[in-house]
């Protein structure tokens, strides 16, 4: 796999990190430190294929693209790009949590959230949202069942402006207690 990097109009084809570490290096504005070398080393070693931008001043970034091309001429036209078994093998591949989320298994539920609460400011009468987060234990015949339980609960209760996670994201977690009888 090989990177393609861009800085305005500078840019490179490099084969590896250490080529690309190199080529950043030698553009004063970007200012190579070692934790954007270190960030840098770690987007190379992950199994992430989308670009990744750095900022480096306000809205002015260079650009690291991973690419199965060869040559600059075949990156330009597009004549590398992602294969598609690649890219339905990854579909497959689903992430446990999802998985467990949507596993029918009725029983006793502890679900968390941590949502947006919209909140009146008691001296301006302004609204402002507020991190809030709740745990409750409900009946439920899966994880995704207690989630839809303690936002339909939450609804009831809290402004109709607060703004509530995916069920499949790091803002609500949940964990199975035991049948009920």
């Amino acid at each position: 796999m090989n990177l393609y990097l861009r800085y305005f109009d500078r840019e490179a084809l490099v084969s590896n990190v250490e080529d690309a570490i190199s080529f950043l290096a030698d553009i004063d504005e970007i200012g190579m430190n070692p934790m954007l070398e270190a960030d840098i080393r770690e987007y190379v070693l992950s199994d992430v294929y989308y670009p990744k931008r750095y900022k480096i001043r306000p809205r002015v970034y260079f650009i690291i693209i991973k690419t199965e091309a060869a040559t600059m001429q075949d990156f330009k036209e597009k004549k590398a790009v992602h294969s598609v078994a690649a890219a339905e093998e990854k579909e497959k591949m689903v992430s446990p949590a999802i998985v467990r989320l949507s596993e029918d298994l009725p029983g006793w539920y502890e679900g968390s959230i941590d949502f947006k609460r919209v909140l009146q400011v008691p001296g301006t009468g302004k609204f402002q949202y507020r991190d809030t987060h709740f745990v409750a234990r409900c009946k439920a015949t899966s994880g995704l069942d207690c989630y839809n339980r303690i936002v339909d609960h939450l609804r009831q209760r809290v402004d109709n402006r607060s703004q509530f996670p995916s069920a499949k994201g790091k803002n609500f977690r949940f964990r199975y207690l035991g049948a009920w009888k």
